[in-house]
């Protein structure tokens, strides 16, 4: 084989073992869904709560930016403004 063709043989490994991955992933989360509606969850309040999740991670974020830029304008780390606004280091 010419050198061009390997490393498409080897990206192409690397891809079939990504797509590998993501079906293992997506059964899991298939199964996973299976369980929480024999729990009686719907699919409606599901999404509800990874719509309400997704909302949460959005707002934790913007609100670690601002304590980093807080913290780079008083010259101290983030974990040190955590006591002064009542944040635990798991927050």
């Amino acid at each position: 084989p010419s050198p061009k063709s390997q490393p498409n043989g080897a990206s192409e490994e690397s891809l079939r073992c990504e797509i590998k991955e993501l079906k293992q992933k997506d059964l899991a989360l298939d199964q996973e869904i299976a369980q929480l509606l024999s729990e009686g969850y719907s699919l409606e309040e599901l999404d509800k709560h990874i719509s309400l999740l997704h909302e949460y991670n959005e707002i934790k974020d913007a609100g670690q930016m601002l304590l980093g830029k807080l913290a780079v304008i008083r010259g101290v780390t983030t974990k040190q403004l955590y006591p002064e606004y009542d944040l635990e280091l798991s927050d």
